[in-house]
């Protein structure tokens, strides 16, 4: 449910990135922020930029803040806290002046602009115009645009792009539109410390980068000011590495709910008259989201199987995967925190078993029947082995799956090596589906060769859940052969199938032969 899955690390070199986005803009949590000392008084990265050290042009550089809103305060104490000298332009200072930081200084918007040479456009775009009477004193500033939309492509032109348009005798660099309020006061290390810049003056964005540099953060140069666009739409996206392992779970769901709602509530009604809808919200679920998460599971490893066939197939790691099969391993770390989501409300769900008002009622019936018929002892020695073993086998199989959980986060992932990384998600990650597919064996145990299990001739449903983990459980078996891993390994270390390389051998003289001998690389 990360980097590595089955392939190796190979072909995750060869996958499109999708650009990182930091959390949308939260208020601030009072409406007098001042915040000095600390670990906000600290830089959170070295003094380091692209072109040599940044704080010997921003020592002392004075940066103009033009708006009022919860962005511009935040960005603001920031600014404040890296050692800039910030200037507030407000339309009206004096209300606004306290919910500054003491050393900002907050003044009208004209006088603001007078002061400084970079200034942060902090206002929506609806309300642009409104600086037009600024035209003459920023002739020649740069502008930054941190703006975003309420909606994807929301309008023709970019909102960068409109500025320029309405000031063209600025300089405007779009930025820091992906960085959310929290992530300016709390500190980078709370958020994506990526800081997308473009536009059409490469000095402008040197400028910026330099500033976001000594702020904690890390610019990334994304262009001219065409990317405006589709910087402004990252923001608005709604998680989306997440769509399709979504919808995959939820496909699965319904598959799985219905098969168990045919197979444990419509067939004894029809056949045997007996009411057993109650059984929906919690035991048709229940018996649900194990086949979900189990299946799942087998997904995240099933592409790095098909990967590693193709590789085989062609002789070669150079040769590039379908799109189905790259779309597939990107999403493989969703795929397995979705297949976690399932097993842990399954496990909710089971101890939430006996606590049901039906379970009850069938306990007393269960005794009375047992009155009646005078038996002194039900025990079954079989039945408690198998639900020992099978609870059993769960917890761990729930345990190796919340490890590989926790490491998928970033946090933890960054302060692994990659041998470690790659230890826990592929080989722990096989461990984990070995044991869940031990887990579902014991539950089954002798039930697919019980007629009476088959109803409407429908097999048991964990049954179904067996095929795709076993294929890939044998394809893992086959894989580990000596002929086969020996020859995967060569193909993923840069050998490729019909190509030679050929060696001219020195001659006894020390001079090069005209012979040369051909051998496979």
């Amino acid at each position: 449910m990360g980097r590595e899955g089955g392939a190796g690390g190979l072909t995750s070199a060869r996958l499109p990135r999708s650009p990182r986005t930091a959390p949308l803009a939260l208020p601030l949590p009072g409406p007098a922020q001042r915040m000095s000392g600390g670990d906000m008084a600290k830089p959170l990265l070295g003094h380091r930029s692209m072109e040599g050290d940044p704080t010997a042009p921003a020592a002392g550089r004075t940066i103009g803040v033009l708006g009022s809103g919860d962005f511009a305060r935040s960005l603001a104490i920031r600014l404040v806290c890296s050692g800039f000298k910030v200037v507030v332009g407000s339309r009206n200072p004096k209300r606004k002046a306290g919910l500054f930081p003491s050393a900002a200084e907050v003044t009208f918007q004209a006088e603001a602009v007078k002061k400084t040479d970079v200034i942060f456009v902090a206002v929506f775009r609806e309300h642009y115009s409104t600086l037009c009477d600024l035209a003459d004193v920023l002739v020649g500033k740069i502008l930054v645009d941190v703006s975003n939309n309420t909606e994807i492509n929301h309008h023709k032109e970019s909102n960068a792009e409109y500025l320029a348009s309405l000031f063209p005798a600025c300089t405007v660099v779009k930025g820091f539109n992906v960085v959310s309020a929290w992530t300016l006061q709390s500190g980078a290390r709370d958020g994506n410390k990526q800081v997308l810049i473009c536009s059409n003056n490469q000095e402008a964005k040197r400028t910026v980068a330099e500033i976001a540099q000594v702020m904690g953060f890390t610019p990334v140069d994304m262009g001219c000011m065409s990317s405006a666009c589709e910087i402004e739409n990252i923001p608005l996206r709604l998680l989306p590495a997440w769509k399709i392992p979504i919808f995959l779970a939820l496909g699965l769901f319904l598959c799985f709910f219905t098969y168990n709602l045919v197979r444990q509530v419509i067939h004894p009604y029809i056949r045997e008259q007996k009411n057993k809808f109650y059984k929906i919200p919690i035991e048709v679920v229940n018996t649900t989201l194990p086949c979900v998460a189990y299946v799942m599971l087998s997904l995240v490893y099933l592409p790095g199987v098909l990967a590693a066939c193709l590789q085989l197939y062609y002789g070669t790691k150079y040769r590039r995967f379908p799109d189905w099969l790259d779309q597939w391993l990107q999403h493989r770390k969703q795929i397995g925190l979705l297949s976690f989501f399932c097993a842990a409300l399954h496990a909710v769900y089971s101890l939430c078993l006996p606590m049901r008002r039906s379970h009850r009622y069938q306990l007393i019936e269960t005794a009375v029947k047992q009155a009646v018929e005078k038996k002194m002892n039900i025990w079954v020695e079989e039945e408690v082995w198998r639900m020992e073993i099978y609870i059993s086998v769960g917890i761990i199989a729930l345990g190796l799956l919340s490890l590989l959980a926790i490491t998928s986060l970033p946090s933890i992932a960054n302060s692994l090596n990659w041998r470690e990384f790659s230890f826990i998600q592929s080989t722990l990650g096989f461990i984990a589906l070995l044991i869940s597919t031990l887990h579902t064996l014991t539950y089954g145990w002798s039930r697919a060769f019980d007629e009476n299990q088959y109803k409407f001739y429908l097999p048991p449903t964990y049954t179904l859940t067996l095929l795709v983990p076993c294929t890939v459980i044998l394809a893992k078996v086959i894989f580990s052969l000596p002929c086969i891993h020996h020859r995967l390994v060569r193909i993923r270390r840069g050998w490729e199938k019909g190509r030679y390389v050929k060696f001219v051998l020195p001659s006894a003289t020390g001079e090069y032969s005209s012979g040369e001998t051909s051998s496979h690389v």
